[in-house]
């Protein structure tokens, strides 16, 4: 999505800097992302790249929490620790080389573990708009997840060990206006025209330099005539057929928009109806029952199904948007104009109902503003609402984990890493100390012994790997920078997801294979 041209010399330096991001985001997005704060917890490579992965694009602040000091073995993995800061503070170090990324981003940074912050001063983290962990013993993990899950914080959990690699994300309820589909259908809306549209086209003459969108109704209509229900599109390949010859058969020599509107048959059609994801949202709770707590998403939720069904026979707001047609200027003008008026009559009716809404649930009218009705009532087709699962439900027995296994086996490499590195979080909890730091073939015996159990407290009549095993305790804890870079540039791109309430995030897992670069999402 391009912006607006800059108004000003400060915003023209913004956006020259930010220029491809906010292709991609837009204005608006650059704008939450530089009003958002993260805490990163652990200094680790990969939750160093994942907080790089923020600051250059212009996270507004970031704070580091991690209680220990830079050792030697820091310096291997980690390009955001050097020699000059061996035995200073970890965060402090962290923070520094990470803040001359970008002179805009404010960091900050506290000498405390996540231990002694969850022990001593919990709601630390509640002011946080989103929390980065890496490399976390597994008491540690589900005490921090509890505590943001309670306080309806995000957290992004990112694991990174020789050639594995995991993300999870948890978070209560994302609800996403702008998920940027890979094949958007422009609603065109030429089986049902609205009034402005139908005069337009029964009242212009089809020439060589109209859009398209003109010479297709033409032949559209004149096919509709001849069918038993006239009103009715296109819907198989043998009736889209028979209008593209109707088109071709006179065609003259040169007539693009004829070409255009061939090829236009197979994709212009059926666009303006609930799809299925928008009808699960108007039947939620959340949409049917709304109360002052209820976020505004779904305020406007309830205020376009009440337009979709009472107001627009059961049709979507026109999102106005056209795609590029070959045309004379003032042709296309004309058109796009037209859609455009209509789709911001349709967002006015919208509005007005999220306004009767906010003055029953007695909220101040200023809570919605036009501008974001109008993206919704734009992006209808494609909102999507992410409820996810809180970590600690991974380490008890439920379907979703035991679908895993199959023929008492795990499901592939892939998902016997996830499990691998839960085990290995285990027994740094319960030893203290990392598998096969110093006695290899002892600790490959402990870690087989903590996977089983963790494998029948959970239900699973399965068993890890014994090479998978070999592998967690062959790396001894050691982070390959390689691996991390790449799952922390993958974090980071989930948590500006959050941020922007674009795109749409994973679903909750994320496990990768550096060795084959195979990977998986799963929902756990």
């Amino acid at each position: 999505m391009s912006s607006p041209a800059p108004k000003s010399p400060e915003l023209s330096d913004k956006s020259k800097k930010y220029d491809r991001q906010i292709r991609l985001w837009g204005e608006h997005g650059q704008t939450l992302l530089e009003g958002a704060t993260v805490c990163l917890v652990n200094v680790t490579a990969v939750g160093c790249e994942t907080a790089k992965g923020l600051v250059l694009p212009g996270i507004g602040g970031f704070t580091v929490a991690d209680g220990s000091t830079v050792k030697e073995e820091d310096l291997g993995n980690n390009f955001f620790l050097d020699p000059s800061y061996l035995g200073k503070s970890k965060a402090f170090a962290c923070m520094q080389l990470l803040q001359e990324l970008n002179p805009d981003v404010n960091g900050d940074y506290v000498d405390e573990s996540a231990d002694y912050i969850l022990a001593n001063r919990s709601n630390f983290f509640d002011s946080f708009d989103l929390v980065i962990a890496s490399n976390l013993n597994e008491k540690t993990l589900i005490a921090l997840a509890d505590r943001l899950w309670t306080a309806n914080v995000p957290l992004i959990y990112c694991r990174s060990l020789g050639m594995m690699g995991t993300i999870r994300l948890q978070i209560r309820e994302h609800c996403i206006v702008e998920a940027h589909p890979d094949n958007r259908q422009f609603d065109l809306r030429l089986e049902h025209p609205f009034d402005a549209l139908r005069e337009h086209l029964d009242g212009t003459e089809v020439t060589s330099k109209v859009p398209w969108l003109l010479v297709l109704h033409k032949y559209l209509s004149a096919w509709q005539k001849q069918q038993t229900d006239g009103t009715r599109s296109p819907r198989n390949y043998k009736e889209k057929n028979q209008l593209r010859e109707a088109i071709r058969s006179e065609m003259k020599a040169d007539e693009e928009n004829y070409e255009e509107a061939i090829k236009a048959v197979n994709t212009a059609f059926g666009a303006g109806q609930i799809p299925a994801g928008l009808k699960a949202i108007f039947e939620d709770d959340a949409c049917e029952q709304l109360n002052k707590k209820s976020d505004i998403f779904w305020i406007m939720a309830k205020a376009l199904k009440h337009f979709v069904i009472h107001e627009n026979n059961g049709h979507l707001p026109l999102p106005g948007v056209l795609p590029d047609m070959t045309a004379n200027t003032d042709s296309y003008i004309a058109l796009q104009h037209i859609y455009r008026q209509q789709a911001v009559q349709d967002a006015e009716q919208v509005y007005h109902k999220c306004q009767d809404y906010l003055k029953q649930l007695t909220l101040p009218a200023d809570t919605i503003d036009k501008r974001s009705v109008r993206l919704l009532c734009r992006e209808a087709a494609g909102l999507s609402v992410l409820r996810g699962t809180r970590v600690s439900e991974e380490y008890k027995k439920n379907s979703r984990v035991l679908a895993l296994v199959e023929d008492n086996e795990l499901q592939g490499n892939l998902t016997s890493f996830n499990f691998a590195l839960r085990a290995y979080e285990r027994f740094l909890s319960e030893y203290g100390n990392i598998p096969g730091e110093c006695t290899v073939e002892q600790d490959i015996g402990r870690l087989k012994s903590i996977a089983g159990k963790m494998m029948s407290d959970l239900g699973m009549h399965a068993t890890i790997s014994d090479d998978v095993l070999h592998e967690i305790c062959r790396y001894g804890g050691a982070e390959l920078h390689a691996v991390s870079a790449f799952i922390g540039g993958c974090a980071a791109q989930e948590v500006i997801k959050v941020i922007t309430k674009q795109y749409k995030p994973i679903d909750n897992t994320f496990i990768y294979n550096a060795i084959t670069t195979e990977s998986v999402t799963l929902k756990l």
